[in-house]
C-alpha cells in the first residue's frame, strides 16, 4: 500500500493556500458576468483600480486586509498597538505594488467583549502609522459581538484608498529577461505565517530569550512600510514591477505581477535569512518549497529593475539587496525558481557562503 504524501505543514497547521487559490479563481468565475465601467482591473491584484469619473488620466485604488493570528500573539502578550501599525503599512504596500499615493484609512475592529482601553491601543497604532504614511484615518466600525469571539479576543481588518495616474501602473509586459530583481528585507513574519508559527512556538516561550530579544517581540516584529524605499529606488531607477511578499510568499506573491512568458529567479545566498526563520523551519522540518511558500524568509518587497539600474538602486536604500533575476519562461516551467543556499547545518543556521 502507498503511504499517504506529508501534507504541506500551513494546511497541517489550519491555513491552505491551495484552497485560497482554488476560491480566488471562483470569485473570477462568479464575477464574470458583469463589470463596472470604472473599473480598470480584474480581481486577484493587490489593489484594485477604478476611474475617477470625468478624469480619465487618474484612477482610485483600493485594498482591504487584515492582520491574521499575529493578534492572537498582541492578545496573549497584551502588546495592541503595533497590530494596528502592522494594518495600515500591510495596506499601503499592497498598494504601493500598482504605484499609488494612499489618500485614506478605515479600520474595523471586532471583538466579544468591548475593553475600550484596548480598542483605543489598537486605533492609536493605526493612527501613528497613517500619520507616518501621510494616510488620512477618516474613521472605521467597532463591533462588539459576543458569543462570536472568546474572551480576550478580537479581530482587526481595514480599508485603504489611495491614487495613481494610470500612466504610471507598471506594465508586466516591460519586464524583460535579464532584468534584476531588488529586494526590500522584512524585520520579522510581517502579517503572514502565525498559523504554522505559532503552532511551532508556544506562549510559555513568548518570554524566552532569542537571537539578543524574545520570541515574543521577534513573532510580534513590525509589518514595514515600504512607501519611502519605493519612491527613493523610483528616483534612481525604471521600475518594470512590483510584489509585496505577503501570504503565499516568493512562489505566490512574485508571480502576480508578471507576464506569463518570464519567470523569476531568485538565489538564496545573496540575502540572509533572519534567525527566526531559520528556527521555524528546523522545528517545523519545512521542505524548500514550504519555506517560500509559507514565509516571506526574509524578503518582504521586490522590484523588477533594468540590470543596469540595479546598483543605483540597491544604493539607495540601506538593506536593498539584488535577490535574483529574470529569465525566459518555456512551457510549463514554475513562474518562481528559488535557488536554495546549503541545507540547516547541525547549528540550525543557513549556510549562505555558498
Amino acid at each position: 500500500m502507498t503511504p499517504n504524501p506529508r501534507k504541506d505543514a500551513y494546511a497541517e497547521a489550519g491555513v491552505d493556500i491551495a484552497a485560497g487559490n482554488e476560491a480566488v479563481s471562483r470569485y473570477k468565475e462568479v464575477t464574470q458576468g458583469w463589470r463596472h465601467p470604472g473599473q480598470l482591473d480584474a480581481i486577484g491584484g493587490f489593489g484594485g483600480l477604478f476611474r475617477i469619473p470625468g478624469e480619465d488620466g487618474r484612477a482610485l485604488v483600493a485594498s482591504a486586509d487584515g492582520v491574521g493570528t499575529k493578534i492572537l500573539i498582541a492578545a496573549e502578550m497584551r502588546r495592541y498597538d503595533s497590530v494596528g501599525g502592522d494594518l495600515v503599512n500591510h495596506c499601503v504596500n499592497d498598494i504601493l505594488v500598482v504605484n499609488a499615493t494612499p489618500l485614506f484609512f478605515l479600520d474595523y475592529f471586532a471583538v466579544g467583549k468591548l475593553e475600550p482601553q484596548v480598542a483605543a491601543e489598537v486605533v492609536r497604532g493605526c493612527f501613528e502609522a497613517c500619520r507616518k504614511n501621510n494616510c488620512a484615518l477618516l474613521g472605521g466600525e467597532t463591533a462588539e459581538m459576543p458569543g462570536l469571539y472568546a474572551p480576550g479576543h478580537f479581530d482587526l481588518a481595514g480599508t485603504i484608498v489611495g491614487i495613481v495616474d494610470t500612466k504610471s501602473v507598471p506594465d508586466p509586459n516591460d519586464v524583460q529577461p535579464g532584468d534584476a530583481i531588488v529586494g526590500l528585507p522584512a524585520h520579522g513574519l510581517n502579517t503572514n505565517g502565525y498559523t504554522l508559527a505559532r503552532k511551532l512556538i508556544s506562549p510559555e516561550e513568548y518570554h524566552a530569550r532569542f537571537d539578543g530579544t524574545t520570541f515574543g517581540d521577534a513573532l510580534l516584529a513590525e509589518h514595514p512600510s515600504y512607501y519611502n524605499d519605493v519612491r527613493a529606488i523610483q528616483r534612481v531607477a525604471k521600475v518594470n514591477a512590483m510584489s509585496h511578499i505577503t501570504g503565499g510568499g516568493l512562489l505566490e506573491n512574485v508571480p502576480r505581477t508578471l507576464p506569463q512568458t518570464v519567470k523569476a529567479v531568485f538565489e538564496q545566498s545573496r540575502w540572509q535569512i533572519p534567525p527566526l526563520f531559520v528556527e521555524l523551519c528546523k522545528r517545523g522540518n519545512l521542505q524548500h518549497e514550504e519555506r517560500y511558500r509559507t514565509f516571506n524568509m526574509g524578503i518582504g518587497y521586490t522590484l523588477i529593475v533594468p540590470l543596469a539600474d540595479a546598483a543605483r538602486a540597491i544604493e539607495a536604500v540601506p538593506g536593498a539587496k539584488i535577490v535574483g533575476w529574470i529569465e525566459a519562461r518555456r512551457g510549463d516551467e514554475p513562474a518562481v525558481i528559488v535557488h536554495p543556499a546549503r541545507p540547516l547545518d547541525t547549528s540550525g543556521s543557513f549556510d549562505t557562503s555558498g
